[in-house]
């Protein structure tokens, strides 16, 4: 399933598209994902939404622990760890400590790199 799922997001085909962002680009939200993926896998929406929650909850859980997760064609989620930091209030040019963090990082693997070119 989960490669039918795949498939279906990095085929040509794949036009659902609702809401416009300020730079006239399209934005899909989780709801429009949520449909696609019913419509391309043959799922209802129900069974659909809960393999996306599912498939968010999985990620979270594995980034959450430390680990990478490697959708090999897709792309890689990882964790990047930010060290602390002085930054400078732009509105007072007042020197300020910017606390160290964590970060999720996404890096798309080479067929969507191709599948958008």
């Amino acid at each position: 399933m989960a490669e039918n799922v795949l498939s279906a997001l990095l085929s040509p085909e794949f036009s659902i598209i609702i809401s416009i962002n300020p730079f006239n680009s399209f934005i899909m939200n989780k709801t429009d994902l949520t449909n696609a993926i019913a419509a391309k896998a043959g799922l209802t929406k129900v069974d659909a939404k809960k393999a996306l929650d599912a498939t968010i909850e999985a990620i979270t859980g594995a980034l959450k622990a430390g680990d990478k997760v490697a959708l090999i064609g897709f792309g890689t989620f990882a964790v990047a760890k930010r060290e602390a930091r002085q930054g400078i209030n732009p509105q007072t040019k007042a020197v300020i400590k910017i606390a160290a963090k964590k970060q999720a990082k996404f890096k798309a693997g080479a067929e969507l790199d191709a599948a958008i070119q």
